[in-house]
């Protein structure tokens, strides 16, 4: 058997009472699996174009390179529960598994199918243990059907499971949450090291991939990545913080009054997605009618937002602390002509939307008005990413 593969954008529909909704037939959960399947491609390509000019400082560089490593987990995520969702209608009900989507905000899995994952992925090896080998299985399978001429469907789920129980061993996941990460930039000056930390949330808020990435100066008497005691407390504090609702300025500043040799330069939060589709997601307006002009064509029916937060701070001052000590404290730059970037606490915001030609054409066409201040990506026919007018 073979395995195949923060702000909602103006337009979308607001959240139902249960807010989720599941996939039950097969042939639409392969489609569903098939469709995500291309557009983490497609991110990809996009994380490279978006980052292109961006990627000549080392900093940059950094970001674009952690950020292509969560879009690759995330796609090893989804290949994973494509796996577990395989036989999705057609084994018997007291078996029937369906993966269970955002249907109204986001398009992407429900979070509780993803901490399912990690809960899978803890009791891996005993059920790699106990199942057969695949090779195994799978001459199991050729005898069945040249002996009793049917299609051995228990055969085939305890197949897929035995391959989705070895690709959560083997892959690099996008897990509920991937705790941070740190790396050495370098050192400004004899006391000051450089070092890029980033970190991921699947948000159970919104049900979506949040990418967190921070530069920070440590002036600290020992390297961060070689103090034991500040870097487990900074992981924890970074973690505790990673909540959509809270604004990128509470978490630099609390981060920056917390640790007091810690100084955050610059930090950027990604939200991957949400992803609109006819088939899949219910929208309306301006979503609606751009997917509506594709006809429902394969492959041309759908729209992924990314959307990119960044706060930097502009200067260090000292400010006084108890009757005769100062400690530095970061002051970010907040643009206050922006409205939208001053009420995140964000330095600057910018939203994207990658979609295919079709979609695109409608956009042009003027059939979505609300949503030109988006930077848009199209997908030619050939497949490229390419930046649209």
């Amino acid at each position: 058997m073979e395995v195949s593969a923060e702000n909602p954008v103006p337009g979308s529909r607001q959240k139902d009472e249960t807010g989720s909704s599941d996939l039950s037939a097969h042939a639409a959960a392969r489609r569903y699996f098939a469709k995500f399947d291309r557009i983490t491609g497609y991110l990809h390509k996009l994380a490279e174009t978006h980052f292109r000019d961006a990627a000549q400082s080392a900093v940059s560089k950094g970001e674009v390179d952690c950020i292509s490593g969560y879009l690759q987990a995330l796609s090893n995520t989804f290949t994973a529960l494509s796996t577990k969702y395989l036989m999705t209608g057609l084994v018997t009900k007291r078996a029937q598994a369906m993966l269970e989507i955002d249907r109204t905000d986001s398009g992407f899995p429900a979070h509780r199918e993803v901490l399912q994952m990690a809960n899978d992925l803890t009791q891996a090896d005993r059920h790699i243990n106990t199942l057969p080998e695949q090779q195994r299985i799978k001459s199991e399978i050729v005898d069945h059907i040249l002996r009793q001429h049917t299609i051995p469907r228990p055969l085939q789920f305890a197949l897929s499971q035995r391959i989705y129980y070895e690709c959560l061993q083997q892959q690099q996941l996008f897990l509920a949450q991937n705790d941070p990460v740190l790396s050495w930039l370098g050192n400004n000056g004899p006391s000051r090291r450089k070092f890029l930390i980033h970190w991921a949330v699947y948000d159970s808020h919104r049900n979506l991939p949040n990418i967190y990435v921070m530069t920070v100066e440590d002036s600290g008497d020992r390297p961060l990545h070689r103090d034991d005691e500040r870097w487990p407390l900074v992981q924890r504090h970074l973690m505790a913080q990673s909540l959509s609702t809270l604004k990128l300025l509470t978490i630099a500043s609390g981060f920056d009054k917390d640790f007091k040799d810690l100084h955050p330069k610059s930090l950027k939060r990604i939200h991957v997605g949400p992803m609109y589709s006819n088939t899949f997601t219910s929208q309306r307006n301006d979503i609606h009618n751009i997917l509506a002009e594709s006809g429902g064509e394969p492959g041309q029916d759908w729209l992924l937002v990314w959307t990119s937060e960044t706060l930097v701070s502009k200067e260090t001052k000292n400010i006084r602390s108890g009757l005769f000590g100062s400690v530095p404290q970061e002051i970010f730059a907040l643009d206050h002509t922006d409205a939208a970037a001053f009420d995140a606490g964000a330095s600057d915001i910018e939203r994207s939307l990658i979609l295919p030609y079709r979609p695109y054409q409608a956009l042009l066409a003027g059939q979505g008005p609300t949503l030109t201040q988006y930077k848009r990506y199209v997908v030619g026919p050939d497949e490229s990413v390419l930046a649209g007018a």
